[in-house]
């Protein structure tokens, strides 16, 4: 069992809908013990792959984005849900529907954050449907940029997202992988 498996086990808490609750140390208090292992995992998946950009997608992603790009000593970029005064005119953009939120955001980033020479990692916190993670994949192609693959922090296996995109061919590294959750605990790969 890896740390991030034990940390779910000891601190997560399943909620009704399918909700896997981890915000203690994931994605409300971040366990600086936590990222910097999956930073450093996520540099040791991918570091042959020629990354030179990592992208997430506000909010819980940010994190994990950071921590990853100090071990790899690139920069992180994150597409934005909400457009503010100072950003870029010239952006990509598209719709994704996050499921814990139950709600659809236009995700944007910036063209020039993005370039066609880019060798681009995808991060994120889950994977469940996968939409996130497709609109991600959208910005990619819109780009010309080349997707190296996917880091996900917990990937629920029993839902179809991880199917979706490995379906495209794109690689999937995920940390820790659920393959059942019920109220006698969770189950992982």
């Amino acid at each position: 069992m890896n740390l991030l498996q034990a940390k779910i086990v000891e601190k997560g808490q399943i909620l009704p809908g399918g909700i896997l609750k981890v915000d203690s140390f994931l994605n409300h208090c971040m366990d600086w013990e936590v990222y910097k292992w999956m930073g450093e995992e996520f540099y040791r998946l991918f570091k042959d792959d020629g990354v030179t950009r990592i992208l997430t997608v506000e909010a819980s992603g940010i994190g994990i984005a950071a921590v990853a790009a100090q071990s790899f000593h690139l920069p992180a970029v994150f597409a934005r849900k909400t457009e503010g005064k100072n950003m870029d005119s010239d952006i990509f953009s598209t719709q994704v529907r996050s499921y814990t939120r139950d709600r659809e955001y236009k995700i944007t980033v910036s063209k020039s954050h993005i370039l066609p020479s880019d060798r681009v990692l995808l991060l994120d916190d889950f994977l469940a449907n996968g939409q996130a993670l497709m609109g991600l994949y959208s910005i990619v192609q819109d780009a010309g940029a080349t997707l190296v693959g996917c880091g996900i922090a917990i990937e629920k296996s029993f839902q179809p997202g991880g199917a979706l995109m490995r379906s495209k061919g794109v690689r999937v590294e995920s940390l820790a992988v659920i393959k059942e959750m019920t109220e006698n605990g969770i189950a992982f790969e």
